[in-house]
């Protein structure tokens, strides 16, 4: 799969790629079988089909679970998630693939211990898909509620160019550089023809 650097990266093309996944697909199915609010499948199991795609691989090779944002401002336990979680694994059982589930309202109150960085509240889901550290990453996918149940809505708060071009850049608004670097060395790993603009100020 190539692209080119000139052209914009269509929306549907993008969703057309993503669920050549066969989990990208199902899970997007069922998404609103969950009954959440703000819920969106995002981060790994999108960017890295697209790479897996662009550089003659399975769609499916290499990824390691596949994430779901919601926000649910009402309740920020842990038990709350934790009974989410547990749906969403009865619901996605038959796929046999981890999936993680994560309330968005309530990353600030875990996000500087597991991380050990300050991180200010959200107040949608999308905002999570914003704060990225790697810019062509922020990408989230999910049924068009107002449509037909075979369209979807994509988020892609920076642009898709970057994604297609296999280029990882920094996410300024979300500058943690040594997280940043890991997170870029172990895609670099695994899609080698990936580059890596390690500070846009140069």
């Amino acid at each position: 799969m190539t692209h080119d650097p000139r052209q914009p990266v269509a929306p549907e093309r993008f969703v057309a790629d993503v669920l050549r996944n066969r989990f990208n697909r199902a899970i997007v199915e069922r998404l609103d079988d969950l009954k959440l609010p703000d819920a969106w499948l995002v981060a790994g199991c999108l960017f890295q089909t697209v790479w897996n795609l662009r550089w003659g691989q399975p769609a499916e090779a290499g990824i390691r679970d596949y994430d779901i944002f919601y926000f649910d401002g009402h309740d920020l336990s842990k038990h709350a998630e934790a009974a989410v979680s547990e749906r969403a694994a009865a619901l996605f059982a038959d796929l046999g693939v981890p999936i993680e589930i994560k309330n968005q309202a309530r990353v600030h109150l875990w996000y500087e211990d597991y991380f050990g960085q300050p991180y200010a509240a959200l107040r949608s889901a999308r905002e999570g898909i914003d704060r990225f550290l790697v810019g062509c990453t922020a990408v989230g996918i999910r049924p068009h509620t107002a449509g037909p149940r075979s369209s979807h809505t994509v988020y892609a708060p920076y642009g898709l160019q970057d994604l297609y071009r296999g280029v990882l850049t920094r996410n300024r608004s979300m500058d943690h550089g040594p997280l940043f670097e890991r997170k870029c060395r172990d895609y670099q790993l695994r899609w080698p023809g990936l580059t890596w603009e390690a500070d846009l100020s140069t």
